[in-house]
């Protein structure tokens, strides 16, 4: 459950989303089911300069059966993945850091007694899926975050391999076919882009991936031309979408890619041109 608002309406805000809870819990119980209020977080988004101006750090819950005093946290949970204020991912890729280095450093006190099949099938569970788990929400953030998930993924290449500490990792990457962090962030959104393309995505995907090409009014538009996607935040407010391109590759002038299946997108060769990928909303 989300609200966004301006700064300067903020108690506004809290006062329409206190009242929603409210009768989400009365349609809940009319329904025989319970809202949980000691698991109930409330964060705001923003910028630095944003959350310095805001006031409220607390919201007054008041419903039929209970009333509680939620403080406004830092960062909070879902579905396993950690947001923080500013939406850098920092305390979502610290946790998938030290898990993964924990399960390294578990298997490294058997790895001797291991194939190098069992050690590979063990690290892709207890790690390389840890990595790839939600990650295209880490589409756009800075490179100093992910090189910290870098060093977990070097980190279990050497221990597959058996290789030296100072080794370098690239071509240990390309033997086990194990793209790095940042390009397997773009492979995930490319996609999920791609599905949302060929209606094989979730109804409430494919309606925020629009070829500007397919609008109306913007087939002759430089960003139709260069195969942008359109979102539409409410009915009059049409917003184009910042599109991530993998380096060294030009954008298409050209339709999306005509595979027909995911496997046949996948197995694509890496010379042909890409699409546009979602990376946010500007």
């Amino acid at each position: 459950m989300y609200i966004s608002v301006a700064v300067s309406a903020t108690q506004q805000a809290a006062a329409r989303l206190a009242e929603c809870i409210g009768r989400l819990d009365q349609w809940m119980r009319e329904n025989r089911l319970k809202l949980n209020a000691e698991k109930t977080q409330l964060l705001w988004l923003g910028t630095r300069q944003q959350l310095t101006n805001l006031t409220i750090s607390q919201l007054h819950l008041v419903t039929a059966a209970w009333s509680s005093v939620v403080d406004i946290v830092s960062t909070a949970s879902n579905l396993g993945v950690i947001f923080d204020s500013q939406l850098t991912m920092s305390a979502h890729i610290s946790a998938v850091c030290r898990t993964g280095f924990f399960q390294l450093r578990q298997l490294r006190t058997i790895r001797r007694s291991l194939t190098p099949d069992s050690t590979r099938a063990l690290v892709q569970a207890f790690v390389s899926c840890r990595l790839d788990y939600c990650n295209s929400l880490l589409a756009g953030v800075a490179d100093v975050h992910l090189r910290r998930l870098e060093s977990v993924q070097n980190a279990a290449a050497h221990l597959v391999s058996g290789a030296r500490r100072h080794d370098h990792t690239t071509l240990i990457l390309a033997t086990f076919h194990w793209l790095p962090v940042r390009e397997r962030v773009t492979f995930k959104t490319a996609v999920l882009v791609w599905k949302c393309l060929h209606y094989v995505a979730p109804r409430y995907l494919v309606d925020l991936c629009v070829p500007t090409a397919a609008t109306a009014g913007r087939r002759q538009s430089r960003s139709a031309v260069s195969a942008a996607l359109m979102v539409q935040q409410d009915i009059d407010r049409p917003t184009q979408l910042r599109c991530l391109w993998p380096q060294n590759l030009e954008p298409t002038t050209t339709s999306p890619p005509t595979a027909r299946t995911v496997a046949i997108f996948i197995q694509a060769p890496a010379q042909d041109p890409p699409f546009p990928v979602l990376v946010c909303w500007l």
